[in-house]
């Protein structure tokens, strides 16, 4: 009997609680390494290949710490990035709500996991092999169970306590906080057509996963931190695994560079402004912010509108304007000709991505008219602007 009581009280371990805790941190950062270099950057994206013998430890770490099969994981993603913050999206704020998000995000997987006709179409190219078949897919909630007999063996009573911090470590971080906040609150580098933030620019705790906007950005780059000051621990995890010869990523698209005193807009120019629509807005929208702060100073808003709203609202890229923005945008420009004379060569601008049937000759000339008329234009942030657009390459 006092054998037993004395497992209850220590396991077969006897760790001080200094090492429980530093065991419960350390499997459950195991974990989310798994779930953004494995399910979501490797799988979901493709934006890196994994050697077998690494993909196969994620797989069964996976098995054993969260009970998820990677097809059904896969294709909850997939599904929510083609059909995101619009019906259909499986956990998108903006439909579902952010609390309902962020305190019910496993509810909303669970969910999305039983429409067996989307799991097919979405999980295209996840493993299907026979471990897969007869194991892991097969008997998901059984590897759990087996982590909690480890826990409880290693740990005793307290091993009840680690196991609960285990299971709600992915629940409570990816399903909610990536999901909810990660879609509401933070910071935007770039003005993606959804409405991914940065939760925070230090990549650590959730993976790199909390630079969102960055990876809702560039969807199929391996690296999600953009900024010199944003970090993202993930991507140091598969550089490490590259040194080893373990993994091949896809790195973030390069920015273009800039031939200052450059004059004229040349195929060279068409071509890096082309392939960087996000970074070319986000650079415009960088140099109109002083004049819009100012001109919104001596401008009467509208009821219900005050001035970081407005600001907000001349940041979005015109192309990604849904109708109740186009509206309330359409009001604040009918009381400043500066605002909308800024704003119609926004939009002209934002109109060369969607010219697809447009030849190259037709594009460069299309370019090149922008640029001469925000150069003449009265606003110096514009002229500024034009002129280093010229220079893209």
């Amino acid at each position: 009997m006092d054998a037993f009581l004395g497992f209850l009280a220590d396991g077969l371990t006897s760790t001080s609680f200094l090492g429980i805790v530093a065991w419960t941190l350390l499997t459950t950062h195991v974990t989310i390494v798994a779930v953004t270099v494995y399910l979501h950057r490797h799988q979901a994206h493709r934006a890196l290949s994994l050697h077998p013998m690494v993909a196969h430890f994620f797989r069964f770490w996976l098995w054993l710490t969260t009970g998820m099969v990677t097809r059904e994981w896969v294709a909850i993603h997939r599904r929510h990035h083609a059909h995101c913050e619009r019906p259909g999206d499986p956990h998108s704020p903006r439909q579902a709500g952010l609390s309902t998000v962020l305190l019910r995000g496993a509810e909303l997987y669970r969910s999305a996991s039983r429409d067996l006709d989307s799991i097919a179409h979405y999980s295209a190219g996840c493993p299907d092999d026979w471990i897969e078949r007869r194991l892991y897919g097969r008997f998901s909630w059984q590897g759990v169970g087996l982590l909690l007999i480890i826990d409880v063996a290693l740990f005793g009573i307290v091993g009840l306590s680690v196991w609960g911090i285990q299971m709600l470590w992915i629940p409570v971080l990816a399903a909610g906080v990536i999901n909810g906040a990660g879609h509401a609150i933070g910071y935007r580098n770039f003005d993606c057509q959804e409405a991914a933030t940065n939760i925070v620019p230090l990549g650590l705790l959730i993976g790199g996963e909390e630079l969102h906007n960055n990876h809702h950005t560039f969807v199929t780059s391996a690296k999600l931190s953009v900024k010199w000051y944003e970090f993202d621990i993930g991507w140091m995890y598969i550089r490490l695994l590259q040194a080893l010869g373990l993994a091949r990523a896809r790195p973030l698209p390069a920015p273009p560079g800039i031939r200052y005193r450059h004059a004229q807009v040349d195929a060279a120019t068409l071509r890096a402004v082309l392939a960087n629509r996000a970074r070319v807005m986000a650079a415009l929208t960088a140099r109109l912010k002083p004049v819009w702060r100012r001109e919104l100073r001596s401008l009467p808003l509208a009821a219900g509108l005050n001035r970081k709203a407005a600001l907000r609202l001349l940041s979005r890229d015109p192309g990604y304007l849904d109708g109740d923005e186009a509206g309330r945008l359409g009001g604040l420009l009918a009381s400043s000709d500066y605002l909308r004379r800024v704003q119609a060569l926004r939009e002209q601008l934002a109109q060369l991505w969607h010219r697809s049937l447009a030849s190259e000759e037709q594009l460069l000339e299309a370019l090149s008219a922008w640029c001469a008329k925000a150069a003449a234009d009265k606003c110096a942030h514009m002229r500024a602007f034009a002129a280093e657009l010229r220079g893209y390459a």
